[in-house]
């Protein structure tokens, strides 16, 4: 009951935590009392310094002190358009440019590397929620997408139509 009021505490604030189940380590679960000396849990830790059990995030929250003491958890829309704007050129593809995994990324890997242009490449497979949320945030459903100066071109097909009408170069170098 204790543990969940304090996860309920530090969700409903945002904050960035992760978890460590002490039942799973009767090791850790003493000499963490040991540690710390504080005997109960939940204990709560951050930058690796207690800051204590839920009696005292209890009184931070109603003084307003929790917010400045702990880390929050960046909103996705926040986090898309830092890595969409990471690189004047971005590509979301399944792989990386020295390493595409899929046939659809191969082939705009291999356009991108014709034009000269420099660019970065994010990986979706690597990071689950940037590759559902990224598919709602810029109202394409799929992949590869390719962002100049933070504004979404398109996928692959889009891209070959730039190619084949002599427009990818002036649209990558963010002349259109």
């Amino acid at each position: 009951g204790f543990s969940k009021q304090m996860v309920e505490i530090l969700n409903k604030h945002d904050v960035a935590f992760s978890s460590f189940d002490i039942f799973s380590d009767e090791e850790v679960r003493q000499g963490l009392k040991t540690f710390s000396n504080w005997p109960t849990y939940p204990q709560l830790y951050v930058a690796g310094e207690l800051i204590g059990g839920l009696d005292i995030i209890k009184e931070l929250e109603a003084s307003g002190e929790l917010d400045t003491i702990c880390p929050k958890a960046q909103k996705l829309e926040d986090r898309l358009k830092s890595l969409i704007n990471k690189a004047p050129v971005m590509l979301f593809m399944k792989g990386s440019k020295q390493m595409a995994k899929c046939g659809f990324s191969k082939q705009i890997i291999e356009i991108m590397n014709n034009t000269g242009v420099d660019y970065e490449t994010f990986d979706i497979l690597e990071d689950e929620e940037v590759r559902q949320g990224l598919k709602s945030f810029s109202n394409w459903p799929t992949y590869p997408q390719l962002y100049v100066k933070g504004e979404l071109v398109g996928g692959l097909d889009i891209v070959k139509e730039l190619k084949e009408s002599g427009e990818l170069l002036p649209v990558l170098k963010g002349e259109n």
